[in-house]
């Protein structure tokens, strides 16, 4: 019977591995919604989800290869699918994990790099249940301080951009506050916000829900969340649609502090800093941007990924699957890591893309 059992799980995994089209992606784990980090001394880590329990794997040879990945603890209900799932960032000396249950409570889990282990160490939100949409971003800067922006239901149960920031160290999230909220009720409230950190400067964005258009904003801070400035609307453009896009896109910080963004509109991909014109890049959803001075954007158009530099003429295809996410090694490569029929793949570029 053991052998039996053996001989019928060989011949899953063996028809797992034929049924990748790309021969050039390396499996990771069973799993889905992954994200990506990357801290000080170029160690690589990416968290996912499987029913009610997350793991992270690890890379300390620049993306070429993977750990086995560990358990680093289970949050009953949590919400996985959709960008909603684990998310992770890494400073100098910890790295930090949020999931979100289904009621509406953000866990979060904290490893100390100097001894690799995971801890459990509370929650995000300071009253009960404020997020149920379980749609949130966090970042990290280099002294070891984190940021979480997320959707929050609290005072009138509709959608506003919460904020908090945390410092490693101390291990206790800041008092929530809510950074944003629209002047016709609510924030679009099924995509994801997005945050970016370089010094003391914040940047959120999230698309808003106003005069019935599904648009693009970003609001910035200058003190480490302290204060925010005044919400601002990305690109000239406008989407005037009753439903949800569940499409929030994604921002980088780059030389100077320069905004990068990326999103979609009606199917289609845009590049846009402030106060500049949109630029299409391509067609399709579940777009992505990563890298300080060189960035590069990924997105899904149909099962096909792309993945464009900043600046090149064209996309190219890296692979089929969907949600797709990038970071930008110490070599100067870049790591990829998507889902793909409920399996956590990676790939690491050999030129400066590809």
């Amino acid at each position: 019977m053991r052998n039996f059992l053996f001989q019928v799980q060989a011949l899953f995994l063996l028809g797992l591995l034929f049924s990748f089209s790309d021969p050039d992606s390396n499996i990771i784990a069973t799993g889905k919604q992954p994200q990506l980090s990357i801290d000080f001394k170029g160690v690589v880590r990416t968290v996912f989800g499987r029913n009610d329990s997350i793991f992270c794997s690890t890379s300390i040879d620049d993306g070429n290869s993977f750990s086995k990945p560990v358990l680093v603890g289970k949050v009953s209900q949590m919400h996985l699918g959709m960008t909603r799932g684990p998310q992770l960032a890494s400073s100098k000396n910890y790295s930090i994990i949020t999931a979100m249950d289904k009621p509406g409570n953000i866990h979060f889990f904290q490893l100390d790099h100097s001894n690799g282990i995971w801890s459990k160490k509370g929650l995000v939100n300071d009253i009960p249940s404020p997020a149920p949409e379980g749609l949130m971003s966090i970042a990290a800067d280099k002294q070891n301080n984190f940021y979480a922006v997320w959707l929050d239901l609290r005072n009138d149960r509709k959608n506003k951009i919460g904020f908090s920031s945390l410092s490693a160290k101390e291990g206790k999230w800041e008092n929530n506050s809510i950074v944003y909220t629209s002047p016709d009720g609510t924030v679009c409230e099924c995509c994801k916000p997005n945050i970016a950190v370089e010094g003391s400067q914040v940047v959120i964005m999230f698309r808003n829900w106003f005069d019935e258009s599904r648009d693009l904003y970003f609001i910035q801070s200058a003190d480490r969340g302290k204060t925010f400035g005044i919400a601002q609307k990305l690109g000239n453009g406008t989407w005037k649609l009753k439903g949800c896009p569940m499409d929030g896109g994604a921002i980088t910080l780059g030389k100077n502090s320069a905004i990068h963004t990326v999103w979609q509109r009606e199917g289609k991909i845009f590049y846009a800093q402030p106060q500049k014109n949109e630029i299409q890049v391509g067609n399709g959803r579940s777009c992505y941007i990563t890298g300080n001075n060189h960035p590069v954007m990924t997105w899904q158009e149909g099962k096909k990924l792309k993945v464009q530099e900043l600046g090149s003429a064209s996309p190219v295809t890296i692979g089929e699957g969907s949600f797709l996410v990038a970071i930008r090694t110490t070599d100067n490569k870049i790591v990829y890591v998507w889902e793909k029929e409920n399996t956590i793949v990676f790939k690491k570029s050999q030129g400066s893309i590809l």
